[in-house]
């Protein structure tokens, strides 16, 4: 029986479709995707998902090859989905090439359709290789529709691997993310919807394409994907349907395992820097500009993390931990070790705890760590309690042979810093050492992804990430028959998703993230899985070390910074940075002005 609409509750079952297309075949094409929809929305499914470019197919060869198969939106192909969105009271995601009526300028396109007809469109701000031989990047925006069935925000495969476009939609208050994608290259479900959707605590509806056109061979890993991050439902890669519920009240949660807020939290008057465009320039250049702050040459070195809980209140037990984890580690030829957050201090829930432990900046500490350093020709990345007058502050310290480099106070603060800490203000600090540009983040802070954003706009190759965090816990995948890029293993693989993999990957640096692997003072246990990450997500198989969740340990890994083979332009990835040449900064100013409650 039929249902109204508007008498929809708050939770409701969500469809992704796992279909091929035929190239040139809108006919055949249109007449399976129509049958498999309906299918879904007999079955209860009150939001439907189709994958990109599924009505015509996805590879063509230029602007005059598609020409026959453009069409304006409402059209043709809008209308008959329309009659089922009508018939069944449900809403339709379409992947299809549009024509602007106005300017005959083709788009790839996603619309939402409704039962009245279309809601609205998003055109692919961020083309792929593909489209660019036929398509404008997208002008419209990111926008969110509302509806009965809640707030929808639209993407087009590429453009979710960038953070800013969910951002946007998330901030302008979306419940779910339709992501329509002819997903190539990665094991799925894509790493980048997990982050997404945990990020920002929305769900994402993931419509994959599978199959084969000329040469391209598509992935098919449709799924919902839940606000935490977590995977509800997911395809194999064959052809078919995924079923999944959203619930629009944990939509608006927007909660770090109960507490925190994830845009609340946000502090958009540090991320002025995000509407900037240093990459449209060659890095080396921009960097240098006016003789200032150029980058260090870069070189291949050793960097390490350790991963251990340090005692509460104990600065001199913890201390002698870390020149004993430091003299281990430059045995190895490690030039960077970065330790847990409050690795000098040990954890502290109130102000008096605090109180006792702190320390200013140089202190008695300090001149400890400088000793080590120099002794060992090392840097070393510290967390320890600051005091600076009156104020407390979670900070990081990089020494290094030549000194005290410099401080990070963290930025997003977490409820248990909140009951102690002031957050840092100002700049992003970044610092040069000889293996490169260096930026820290602490814990918390990694869970925005302005903040490591705005550091790979400076141009830093190594993020440190002193951390002691509870959540989120990287998420496991079964085997799959969908093909993926060789040499990705096709079995199961208990870390295909993990956050500090994809902070480094969007933003082609490398991110060393120390974790505590004990228990926090308000009960939870951090979940260890410290680990070294690469500049890329999708480059296999994938030069990383991740450590076990329980048991102190250590990890090294070999990293490259070097500017590449003749010096004029950058073509190492952390210095050349491809992923953020292709941010569309333009429609960013609500990320910097916006203050979401």
């Amino acid at each position: 029986m039929e249902q109204d609409y508007k008498s929809c509750n708050r939770k409701y079952l969500a469809a992704a479709i796992n279909c091929d297309a035929v190239l040139a075949d809108k006919e055949q094409n249109l007449k399976e995707q129509c049958a498999l929809v309906e299918e879904a929305a007999k079955k209860g499914a009150k939001l439907i998902a189709l994958p990109e470019m599924s009505t015509t197919g996805y590879c063509w060869y230029s602007r005059e090859e598609i020409a026959p198969f453009v069409e304006t939106i409402p059209g043709s192909t809008t209308d008959c989905f329309a009659a089922i969105a009508a018939a069944y009271q449900c809403w339709i995601v379409v992947g299809m090439p549009e024509v602007d009526a106005r300017t005959g300028v083709y788009y790839n396109a996603a619309v939402l359709i409704g039962p009245e007809g279309v809601v609205g469109v998003h055109r692919k701000t961020h083309s792929y290789v593909s489209e660019t031989k036929w398509a404008k990047q997208g002008d419209l925006g990111h926008q969110v529709f509302d509806t009965p069935i809640g707030r929808i925000g639209l993407l087009v495969c590429m453009d979710i691997n960038f953070m800013e476009t969910a951002r946007l939609e998330a901030v302008a208050g979306a419940d779910v993310i339709v992501n329509s994608s002819a997903w190539v290259g990665e094991k799925t479900p894509g790493t980048t919807w997990i982050t997404r959707a945990f990020e920002n605590g929305v769900y994402v509806l993931e419509a994959d394409r599978i199959g084969q056109e000329r040469g391209a061979e598509f992935n098919g890993g449709s799924c919902l994907i839940a606000p935490d991050g977590h995977i509800l439902c997911n395809a194999s890669g064959d052809a078919g349907i995924v079923y999944g519920e959203i619930d629009l009240e944990l939509a608006g949660r927007k909660d770090f395992d109960g507490v925190g807020h994830k845009l609340a939290e946000r502090r958009p008057e540090l991320y002025r820097d995000l509407v900037t465009d240093p990459y449209l320039w060659n890095p080396l250049v921009y960097h240098g500009l006016y003789g200032h702050d150029p980058l260090p040459e870069g070189k291949v070195s050793r960097i390490s993390v350790a991963q251990f809980t340090p005692v509460s209140g104990a600065v001199e037990e913890n201390l002698r931990r870390i020149e004993a984890e430091t003299r281990a580690l430059a045995a190895e030829g490690s030039e960077l070790v970065v330790f847990p957050e409050l690795t000098l201090s040990g954890f502290v829930t109130t102000r008096e705890e605090a109180d006792a432990v702190a320390e200013t900046i140089p202190g008695a500490s300090s001149d400890r760590l400088l000793d080590l350093c120099m002794r060992y020709r090392i840097h070393l990345v510290v967390g320890l309690v600051e005091r600076d007058g009156e104020r407390l502050y979670n900070t990081a310290a990089l020494y290094g042979p030549d000194g005290l480099l410099g401080t990070y106070r963290k930025r997003h603060l977490s409820q248990m810093d909140q009951n102690w800490a002031t957050s840092g203000e100002g700049a992003w600090p970044h610092f040069n050492i000889p293996l490169g540009r260096v930026g820290i983040l602490i814990g918390h802070d990694a869970m925005f992804p302005e903040s490591a954003r705005l550091l790979a706009m400076q141009g830093v190759d190594v993020i440190c990430c002193p951390s002691a965090v509870a959540s989120p816990a990287p998420i496991g995948l079964e085997s799959t028959s969908a093909w993926h890029n060789y040499p990705e293993p096709y079995g199961y693989s208990n870390m295909q998703w993990h956050l500090w993999r994809v902070r480094a990957g969007e933003n082609n640096c490398y991110v060393a993230f120390a974790n505590a692997n004990g228990l926090l003072p308000d009960g939870r246990t951090c979940i260890g899985r410290s680990g070294i990450f690469p500049p890329s997500i999708w480059v296999f198989p994938r030069n990383e070390v991740i450590l076990p969740a329980a048991g102190d340990d250590r990890a090294t890994l070999e990293i490259n910074t070097e500017n590449g083979p003749d010096g004029a332009e950058p073509t190492g990835m952390t210095r050349k940075k491809y992923m953020l040449g292709m941010r569309q900064s333009i429609w960013y100013d609500p990320l910097t002005v916006e203050k979401t409650t």
